[in-house]
């Protein structure tokens, strides 16, 4: 009996609030948990936008969710992390829009690619999109973001960060790159961004709710196309895949827990219940220490800052 109600409090997405009159941004919404967050968004009756780099396959995605969720209002919206100039133009083409925006989802990203990339503005790829790109736009959307009555930003992260490291002497791989290494320290980089964001919304007495996240171990393009083809850990990824990893939909429940239950509180950390965190119902975990430290948190803000050119005076 005690197993069954346990069971019956397991989050699911029947349990999400009605999303009528919320306007939803959706970064990578294209496929695997973005794709995810963004139908369920929309069945529930949000506003989505589907913010995507390739046009193309925005325009499928757009397709396959209103096929999926039958009178749903959603768009494809042109938006590349990996470049400042992409993020400041639909930054500003959405406030001329006048609308407000209820709700975030940092969830673009890319994993260990084999050889060091850079983005346009010379970041390496990893931490240029999957934290410096985000920073970016939900500073340039904080006007619009505190104008809605309960705005929230869900960022989300990695088991990876455990082993993340910021190095504020080497944050773009000049030294040393490593694929693994680099992501990880992304990700590290969405908790801090995250945690440091509600610590600032909370001392500027504003209703913003900042949560970070991660999916567990999850099947979708960027465990397919990210890690090289070589290398044991890609070779150990691949073998163990179907016995560790769960769809994309369930790994998308930690975002949408975030997203929209009641629940969710700022500065939490939400990811899967199961084994390790690998998979399972959504609730509040804790990152390694490393995604604790505050003074890391601030510090690597401020550098941010002034490698996007990109402040929070609302949150001042």
């Amino acid at each position: 009996m005690e197993a069954h109600l346990m069971a019956a409090r397991k989050w699911t997405t029947e349990q999400i609030p009605s999303q009528t009159g919320r306007t939803a941004l959706v970064t990578g919404a294209n496929s695997g948990i973005g794709y995810q967050s963004a139908l369920e968004l929309a069945r529930s009756g949000a506003h989505v936008l589907l913010g995507c780099r390739n046009a193309a396959k925005g325009r499928a995605a757009l397709d396959r969710l209103l096929r999926g969720a039958a009178g749903a209002r959603a768009e494809v919206v042109e938006l590349d992390m990996a470049s400042l100039a992409s993020v400041r133009a639909f930054a500003m083409t959405f406030a001329e829009r006048g609308i407000v925006l209820d709700l975030l989802i940092n969830n673009a990203g890319v994993m260990a690619l084999p050889t060091r990339e850079l983005t346009q503005d010379g970041f390496e790829r990893q931490f240029g999109t999957n934290h410096l790109g985000h920073f970016a736009l939900t500073g340039l959307l904080m006007p619009q973001l505190l104008a809605s009555p309960a705005p929230r930003v869900v960022t989300v992260a990695s088991l990876a960060h455990r082993n993340g490291k910021i190095e504020f002497d080497n944050l773009q791989s000049e030294r040393k790159y490593k694929p693994w290494d680099a992501y990880g320290a992304s990700k590290l980089a969405n908790i801090l961004f995250a945690k440091e964001l509600d610590r600032r919304a909370r001392a500027a007495h504003s209703t913003l709710v900042s949560v970070a996240v991660h999916p567990g171990v999850s099947t979708t393009n960027i465990i397919e196309n990210g890690p090289g083809s070589n290398g044991l850990k890609a070779m150990v990824l691949k073998i163990v895949a179907p016995v560790i990893m769960q769809p994309d939909a369930a790994g998308a429940l930690p975002t949408l827990y975030a997203a929209t239950s009641p629940n969710a509180r700022g500065g939490e950390y939400v990811g899967p219940d199961g084994w390790m965190e690998m998979k399972g119902s959504p609730v509040e975990v804790q990152p390694r220490a490393n995604g604790l430290d505050t003074a890391v948190g601030a510090r690597l803000w401020t550098v941010s800052e002034a490698l996007t050119g990109v402040t929070y005076p609302a949150l001042v």
